[in-house]
């Protein structure tokens, strides 16, 4: 039996306890892999992070394992036929949002030399380092996730406020919200 100290919400789901073990608040700096999770984290919105997680790998098989050019391209057809598949989240908002944002990520990479400088500047490029010693101390939102919300509208994409910044920051890494008694908490600072 696993007798690692863990956060609160990693607990009787292993496939929560594999993501939070091998993925939660490690440093993501891969392009394509940030434009997952934030396309993820908006097909999150109102409902739990396990719903998502079940259907990470058909997301991947559906969109061209998030290929952003080929989402932006996606023609109206291929949203009916997202819409019609039970193996993602079938709210017409969020696919639609999903082609918006690949749009709106191909023009930061226009301007940025990656979307991984834009994201981390938020952060001064280096991860925060938080000491919760409860996850209800945990904030849902924070000035730099408003700010961050506020820029990536100001850019076009949706599915992106507040809240959501937050989350995506906690899932890449640019926030350590590993609570101090889980094991994840010091290897992530180091």
């Amino acid at each position: 039996m696993d007798k690692k100290t863990r956060c609160n919400w990693a607990q009787n789901n292993e496939l929560l306890i594999d993501y939070h073990d091998k993925e939660w608040g490690i440093p993501v700096y891969d392009d394509r892999l940030l434009f997952e999770f934030l396309i993820l984290e908006g097909a999150q919105a109102g409902l739990s992070w396990i719903t998502v997680l079940k259907k990470r790998e058909n997301y991947r098989a559906l969109l061209d394992n998030f290929d952003s050019l080929k989402i932006a391209r996606y023609p109206s057809k291929k949203i009916e036929t997202l819409m019609k598949n039970p193996g993602i989240i079938r709210n017409r908002l969020k696919i639609e949002s999903t082609i918006t944002n690949a749009k709106a990520y191909l023009k930061i990479l226009n301007e940025w030399d990656s979307f991984n400088q834009y994201i981390w500047h938020f952060v001064d490029n280096k991860p925060i380092q938080n000491s919760w010693d409860h996850f209800k101390k945990i904030p849902s939102k924070t000035l730099v996730s408003d700010n961050m919300s506020k820029d990536l509208k100001k850019r076009g994409f949706k599915f992106v406020g507040s809240t959501i910044c937050y989350a995506f920051m906690q899932a890449v890494g640019m926030v350590n919200d590993h609570t101090i008694d889980c094991f994840c908490y010091k290897k992530i600072k180091q």
